[in-house]
């Protein structure tokens, strides 16, 4: 209610990416100084899953595009995450799109962004990342990173290069990499959501886990894609095949989307749409994923989810783990907190032993 009532006003106040930004930049700064939880995951017996062989103190993450550079990592397993996903990170840095390029749609509870992938590039991202582990003694929560293509780069051997420089340079530092061919603010980009260029493109970096692994002498880093809501069922079902092939850790479903329709068709801000409008689609999109599969593929749920009850509802429609960043803006810090103890009463109000033990009961 603080929040709501004294902090957003502020905030609102503020250019949204400005807003954003100056957070971020606290948030940062924070990262030093030792905090009441110390050390400790928000966690309960019931909330801890395991999936592609990380364990995961609660199902609650931080969803990509918030911490793009990894700049306050080790500052969000105090606000009740069970994970963290940063970037997209691109191999070589760029600007992004120009300014202004975030919206908020107050009265939708939902934003438009065309941030255009603005990051520091990958190189710098695996410095700051090495730096904070090497200070924190590892984080408290696993980490996932998010890479995606160098706007300027072109041609497929260029793109694949692209992909695979960023994935040298930050899986040693990851639980998890996500690879993001579903932006829509990047010119071309979803063109690799077809089937034949996916697998090319995953295909390269399941091989180039694995090589690592081995001269490394670790574990193959797991690897997860994320598609748009905007797919028809016909290319879902492409992608679902080829990560089943390729024996992927999952799917992260969905990132923002470019329809405009029902109560949003006014929204007249090009970009990808994020929060309570995309809550229906995304579900949707989990849940076809999940029979498509049978239950085989670990799905990370993402968009429109703004409450234990959001929450509740994806993963019983086949989601593993869930992802929150929209309502953030909405609802302030305490929100994964709150999905996690909501999570907690609607697990024992229908006498659900295990976070695992609803997935896909829908």
């Amino acid at each position: 209610m603080f929040y709501r009532s004294a902090v957003r006003p502020m905030l609102f106040l503020q250019d949204a990416e400005n807003a954003h930004e100056r957070t971020l930049e606290l948030l940062a700064n924070a990262n030093g100084i030792p905090l009441r939880a110390g050390r400790r995951a928000l966690t309960h017996s019931r909330l801890q899953t395991t999936i592609a062989g990380i364990a995961f103190p609660n199902p609650v993450g931080l969803a990509a595009g918030c911490d793009k550079n990894a700049r306050a990592v080790a500052v969000w397993s105090h606000f009740g995450f069970g994970f963290v996903e940063v970037g997209t990170v691109t191999a070589q840095a760029q600007p992004g799109n120009p300014k202004p390029r975030v919206f908020r749609i107050p009265e939708q509870g939902a934003l438009v962004n065309r941030l255009g992938f603005n990051n520091d590039g990958s190189e710098a991202v695996a410095r700051r990342l090495a730096k904070m582990r090497r200070h924190t003694r590892g984080f408290v929560v696993p980490l996932g990173i998010n890479i995606g293509k160098t706007k300027l780069v072109t041609g497929d051997d260029a793109i694949l290069d692209d992909y695979r420089t960023s994935f040298r340079r930050l899986s040693r530092l990851a639980d998890f990499m996500v690879v993001n061919v579903s932006s829509p603010n990047t010119p071309g980009l979803r063109e690799w959501q077809a089937r034949d260029k996916l697998s090319l493109l995953l295909g390269t970096l399941m091989d180039e886990a694995r090589a690592l692994a081995q001269k490394r002498g670790t574990r193959t880093v797991p690897l997860f894609v994320k598609i748009s809501p905007d797919m028809n069922d016909a290319d879902m079902v492409d992608v679902a095949e080829v990560a089943q092939e390729l024996k992927l850790a999952g799917i992260i479903a969905t990132n923002t989307t470019i329809g405009r329709t029902g109560s949003v068709s006014g929204v007249e801000q090009n970009g990808g749409l994020s929060g309570k409008p995309l809550r229906e689609r995304a579900t949707g999109v989990i849940r076809f994923l999940y029979k498509e599969t049978q239950g085989r593929l670990p799905l990370i749920g993402v968009g429109g989810i703004a409450s234990a009850e959001d929450a509740y509802e994806r993963i019983r429609a086949g989601a593993s783990l869930v992802q929150i960043y929209t309502a953030l803006v909405y609802e302030g810090p305490m929100l994964p907190r709150h999905v996690n103890q909501g999570l907690l009463k609607l697990m024992a109000r229908d006498g659900v032993q295990n976070i695992a033990d609803i997935v896909g009961t829908a």
